[in-house]
């Protein structure tokens, strides 16, 4: 890490300074030259320095104006390093998978403090995507893996699991970054389902019922979905009325998202 550098919290800046886990990180993604790599938050380059080696096109995606001019320094001996100098949640994967000749493989640290925003921004670009390999938030993670019936179990959950197949690789200790935050991470791997592989049901009606279902997750099925769907149309799926959001599975959500 720079001496002229100090972590922005605003950002959410941690480093990742431990090289044990960084070089199980590099071996989870399995860089190869022929992938189209991007890398959201590179820092000062713990995993970019290794994902170079294998892949000098590499794109990275940084908001920090002080680690971008840091990059465009880099750029000087990695010339074939691409700067996007811009927030991640307003990158157009799709255009950036325009310029590539394989879909996109995405990788990175992500700031804790917009990592689900910035997974269902990833997930609206699911088509163009290969897979993605994050350091997440423990917490975010068990929720993203979550199953029916348990406290983690939620709307992240429900729509990652309609978008992805994902697996939780390994878990991070706080003193492997600098500063080390107050909670454990977490390694996993998404990989975007085939439309074919998804039940045929509009994603925009699958997330506006299940967003209105866990707003009131405490609450029984008529009362959570009250206004959208009735009391008659959800036991006409064979749904018990006393049934809580968090004791259903996504395709029931996907059979009460058909009926709206």
């Amino acid at each position: 890490m720079s001496d002229k550098h100090h972590p922005k919290k605003r950002f959410g800046q941690n480093f990742l300074i431990d090289e044990a886990i960084i070089k199980r990180i590099i071996n989870s993604i399995q860089p190869t030259h022929e992938d189209a790599l991007i890398e959201i938050g590179p820092g000062f380059g713990a995993l970019t320095n290794k994902l170079l080696l294998a892949q000098p096109a590499l794109a990275i995606i940084e908001i920090d104006n002080d680690l971008v001019a840091f990059w465009h320094e880099k750029m000087k001996i990695h010339r074939q390093l691409q700067i996007h100098h811009q927030d991640v949640l307003t990158v157009d994967f799709k255009a950036l998978a325009l310029t590539a000749a394989h879909s996109l493989r995405i990788v990175g640290n992500l700031p804790y403090n917009i990592s689900s925003p910035l997974l269902f921004h990833l997930f609206s670009f699911d088509d163009v995507i290969h897979d993605m390999c994050f350091m997440l938030q423990k917490e975010v993670v068990d929720r993203l893996c979550a199953t029916p019936n348990s406290k983690t179990y939620g709307r992240l959950s429900i729509m990652a699991q309609y978008y992805c197949d994902i697996y939780k690789l390994f878990e991070v200790p706080n003193t492997a970054f600098k500063p080390a935050p107050k909670v454990t991470s977490a390694i996993c791997r998404l990989i975007p389902k085939k439309a074919s592989a998804r039940y045929p049901i509009d994603p925009v009606k699958l997330a506006e019922c299940v967003r209105l279902a866990f707003t009131m997750r405490r609450k029984t099925l008529p009362n959570a979905l009250k206004g959208l769907i009735t009391l008659e149309q959800i036991t006409s799926l064979g749904l018990d009325p006393k049934l809580r959001p968090e004791n259903l599975s996504l395709l029931d959500f996907c059979h009460l998202a058909e009926l709206t």
